[in-house]
Formats: structure tokens, C-alpha cells, sequence
């Protein structure tokens, strides 16, 4: 679970939760324009688009990004790429609505926006990381996201970031912030996603901005190891984003005291924000949260626990607080079997919610542990919800009322490497949302 136990109980509650966690680290400024657009491919449906910029009072070289390994990459992740080799990076312009995925002439406009765009800020357009999110394979509405980059850049604020991760999201229910704060200065995250979310990358997007000066290829080595517990070790349907990116920039303001607590702070900032995306998953009702020991290789650790969180009997069954944990052994020897058949279960133990239900490759069930593993998957649930009368399932929270998980634990006792992994059950909202996706 995340470093933090909260419990909020409306949605006016949590909003002021993050309101406290989103004051921007030093030299940075956000903003963001809405407009509605015709989309070429379907110009019957209209929609609209929020452009979010995150702008640097000063661009600085000290930054880190990752990106999917999606063969089939956005034009935006093509970009970013080769802003690695850049000098410095002054700004980030993210769209949603539309992720650049496969577009025709996709480079070429993402280019041109940041052409525009480092008009208007200043800056170089080679400076200018651009991203976006939302449905592959269409165009973007290029003139109109040009329309409205001085809007964008006429609301740049520096006192908090929520407007920035409000403007990024897509079918997420709420918006998520997180920050540490080491000596005086700070780090602050926020987060896109909701689905098609694997390891991998396993977010959509995110952006972790600090005022610390911690110099480039630092920062590059500290993201990439906070990302193996984090964005690396979570899934909520096992499908790769073609636009996945995790940024992280330095404005440089504030010495940096302990290298030490800033690699804790980015960690608990990842491995939260991580949290937050699971959470907010689309149709989730659980989080389940995977803890495997006992294992030869942290590798295999978490690919084991991957298999769980990715198996869809078994996610099915948490998601109607049925405790049946033949799935859960399913899983676990299914991965092994096709990846690692030298492994030998017989030693494995398993518990669910700290209940025993597996020693020494056998189960030990009884009617009261029944009982007691259904109050545990009940304990966890975000919300309940029924079909509705007209078959469309909506959300029926648009806040997290707890950080609760279903706790499961497998201890392999072959070893001692370990890994924590994130999932979440798979509800009758979930395809509902991706069945309608588009229409």
C-alpha cells in the first residue's frame, strides 16, 4: 500500500487533500486551454481537448524520461526520444482526446506545435517535450490546438499543479498528485491512467517536477531504479500503452541536501502515484496487491506476480468477493510452468488478507476461512454496484473513500529475492467503459 493510509469521505475532502499536496516546487509554472474539435475520422461525433503545459521559468538541462516499449510508439515518444540528446528542456505541452499514435503526418504536427509554441514562451522548439494521450490511430486537430496555445499560455500559474493534472486526464475518475518535500525543497508528481496499463512502462503519463538540483544523469539513474517499484511493478489489463511516458525535470532553485532522501522521496512519490493510477483504474473496484518471496531472482518474483494480477479468472473473482484461490494457484503455475519449469512449487506458501490457504504446495481450506476470506475481499472494495436498468454501467465514485487492498502473499521458499505488484479486478464496468470507448 502507499506510504500514506488515508481515508477520504466525499469528494470535497479529497479535493482539499490534494489542493495541500499540489503547491508547485520552485521555477515552475502550469497552465491549460479547453476547446471543442471535430475529429476528422468520425465528424459526427464532436469532442473536445484540454491542452496542459508544464513551463519552466528558466530551462533547465537536468531531466530524465522513459518512455514505452510499445513497437508501435506515438510520434510524441519518437520526439521525446530524441529530446534526450537536447541541450536543455523548457517546457512540456500535453493533449489529450487524441494520443498521435499512427497518425498520418504525426512528427510533423507535434513539431509544428512546438514550433508554435516556443514563439509564444521564448525558447527553443527543440526544448518544447511534446506528449499526448487518448485514442490511437487518429489525426490531431492541429489548427485548432494552435488556436488555443495562447489561451494556454496566457493561464500559466505558479502556485499550484492541480490544474495540470486535471488537464491530463482522459477516463479517469479523479485527478492524482503526490509530493515529498526534502529540506526545503520538494517533489511533486501527477499522473494519467487508467487503462491499458502493463509494465513496461505501465502508466500513461507522468510527471514528477522538483525545485532540487540534482544534476542530469543522476536523475536519469534515480528514475530509472523508481520505476522498477513503481510504474514497472504494476498492470491493470496487461495491454502496453503506445504513448507511455514518465518525465521528471529539475528547475534547479534549491540545493539538494541529501542524495539520499531525494532517491527515497522520488521513490515514494512513484511508487504512490503508481498506487493512485491502480486505484483509479477504469472499473476497478479492488486493488490487489501482490507480495512474492521466496523467489530465486527479484525477476522472477515479479513476474509471478504479475500472472496473478494479469489472470482474468481469477481478477473476475475478486471482483465478486468470491474467494476462489484455485484461480490464484492457477496463476502462479501458470507462469511457471510455461517460463521457469525447473521451479519447484511444493514449498510455496500462500496467504490472502494474512489468512493461510496454502503450505507446502497444499491447500488448507475450511468453511470458516470461507467466510473470513470473503470479509477480507469485501473489506477492500472501493464500491459496490449493480447493472443497471439500461445495461451502461457508470463509476460511482469519483474519489478514492480508502487505500485498502486485497493482500495477498506468496512465499515461494526458493530463495530470497522478493517483489511487491499492483493489479486490480476486472468488473463488468471495465468493459463497459472500453466497449464504448469510442461510441
Amino acid at each position: 500500500m502507499s506510504s500514506t493510509a488515508l481515508t477520504f469521505a466525499s469528494r470535497e475532502q479529497h479535493r482539499a487533500w490534494l489542493r495541500e499536496q499540489s503547491a508547485l516546487p520552485r521555477g515552475f509554472r502550469v497552465g491549460s486551454a479547453s476547446f471543442p474539435f471535430t475529429p476528422f475520422e468520425v465528424p459526427t461525433k464532436p469532442a473536445k481537448m484540454t491542452l496542459t503545459l508544464i513551463v519552466l521559468d528558466e530551462p533547465s538541462r537536468d531531466f530524465a524520461l522513459v518512455f514505452t516499449n510499445n513497437a508501435f510508439p506515438g510520434a510524441p515518444i519518437k520526439i521525446g526520444r530524441r529530446r534526450l540528446l537536447e541541450p536543455s528542456l523548457g517546457a512540456i505541452l500535453v493533449n489529450n482526446k487524441i494520443s498521435n499514435v499512427c497518425a498520418p503526418g504525426g512528427e510533423a504536427t507535434a513539431e509544428r506545435l512546438c514550433e508554435e509554441l516556443s514563439q509564444q514562451l521564448g525558447i527553443a522548439a527543440g526544448a518544447i517535450l511534446p506528449s499526448s494521450t487518448g485514442i490511437i490511430g487518429w489525426r490531431l486537430p492541429l489548427e485548432a490546438m494552435v488556436a488555443a496555445l495562447p489561451r494556454a499560455v496566457g493561464s500559466l500559474s505558479a502556485g499550484s499543479v492541480l490544474p495540470a493534472a486535471e488537464g491530463i486526464v482522459t477516463t479517469d475518475l479523479y485527478p492524482k498528485v503526490r509530493r515529498a518535500n526534502v529540506g526545503a525543497g520538494s517533489i511533486v508528481g501527477i499522473a494519467k491512467g487508467a487503462g491499458m496499463i502493463e509494465p513496461n512502462l505501465a502508466t500513461l503519463l507522468v510527471y514528477v517536477l522538483t525545485d532540487l538540483a540534482v544534476p542530469r544523469e543522476t536523475l536519469r539513474s534515480l528514475l530509472v531504479s523508481a520505476m522498477r517499484s513503481s510504474f514497472n511493478s504494476m498492470s491493470i489489463d496487461s495491454d502496453t500503452s503506445t504513448s507511455d511516458t514518465v518525465a521528471l525535470v529539475s528547475s534547479g532553485r534549491v540545493p539538494c541536501p541529501d542524495l539520499a532522501a531525494f532517491e527515497a522521496g522520488l521513490e515514494r512519490v512513484c511508487r504512490d502515484l503508481a498506487e493512485d493510477v491502480v486505484r483509479n483504474g477504469e472499473g476497478v473496484h479492488h486493488v490487489i496487491q501482490v507480495d512474492v518471496s521466496g523467489a530465486p531472482s527479484e525477476r522472477t518474483a515479479r513476474a509471478i506476480g504479475k500472472s496473478v494480477v494479469n489472470a482474468p479468472l481469477f481478477k473476475c473473482a475478486v471482483a465478486g468477493n468470491d474467494p476462489n484461490v484455485g484461480r490464484l494457484v492457477q496463476a502462479v503455475g501458470k507462469y511457471v510452468g510455461s517460463h521457469e519449469p525447473g521451479l519447484d512449487l511444493s514449498a510455496t506458501r500462500m496467504t490472502l488478507g494474512g489468512i493461510p490457504l496454502v503450505e507446502r504446495g497444499e491447500f488448507f481450506l475450511d468453511p470458516g476461512k470461507e467466510a473470513e476470506l470473503i470479509a477480507h475481499l469485501k473489506g477492500a472494495e472501493l464500491y459496490a454496484s449493480a447493472p443497471p436498468d439500461d445495461g451502461v454501467f457508470s463509476a460511482a465514485v469519483d474519489f478514492p473513500p480508502h487505500e485498502r487492498c486485497v493482500e495477498l502473499c506468496i512465499d515461494l521458499g526458493r530463495g530470497s529475492a522478493s517483489a511487491r505488484v499492483l493489479g486490480a479486478d476486472l468488473t463488468h464496468e471495465y468493459v463497459s467503459e472500453n466497449a464504448d470507448y469510442r461510441s
